[in-house]
């Protein structure tokens, strides 16, 4: 069973005869002592909280060990990336908005392609081959956390070239219908 905490016992009074006073240095006594008991509990007290702080955490089961993931390792550069200053940046200043199309469209595959107006399947074959090996390249070269950082940029990437051809497309088509 727990011990019930209860109050702190008082000294006991030294019972007096009546007309007499209790002398001061008596009085000052069993104050000190009822004082010091409270300081020594209270210390006690403190001592016990500290022991349970400092207690050592359970250790983990080594089954439940097991079934864990993984933690990602980061890895923690020496040195902040060295940014040359005339890196291509991928986002407009001023807008804030991509324009990795504009460079895509600099690109002399993409020019040479679009110079006949028309894509044929050649020059589609011929575009996912230097994706492939640019992909086949660079992916080895990332951690975890950057390579899933870059594939999520990728997929965005994607899906917003994708968006743009169709709204493109949607605009391009005639607002009104043919009545004839």
């Amino acid at each position: 069973m727990a011990k019930k905490k209860g109050k702190v016992k008082k000294a006991a009074r030294a019972v007096r005869k009546a007309g007499t006073k209790k002398p001061a240095m008596r009085k000052k006594g069993v104050a000190k002592k009822a004082a010091t008991r409270k300081v020594a509990l209270a210390k006690k007290t403190v001592a016990k909280k500290a022991a349970v702080k400092k207690a050592p955490a359970k250790k983990v089961t080594a089954k439940r060990a097991i079934t864990r993931k993984p933690a990602v390792q980061q890895a923690t550069p020496s040195s902040p990336p060295k940014i040359s200053p005339n890196r291509m940046s991928w986002l407009d200043a001023e807008a804030r908005t991509p324009i990795i199309d504009l460079y895509a469209q600099q690109l002399d595959s993409f020019i040479a392609t679009i110079a006949d107006g028309k894509v044929d399947e050649s020059e589609v074959q011929s575009q996912e081959a230097r994706l492939v090996q640019l992909m086949q390249e660079i992916e080895p070269q990332l951690d975890d956390a950057m390579h899933e950082k870059v594939t999520r940029l990728l997929c965005e990437l994607t899906a917003y070239d994708i968006m743009q051809v169709l709204h493109t497309m949607q605009q391009a088509q005639p607002h009104g219908t043919f009545q004839g």
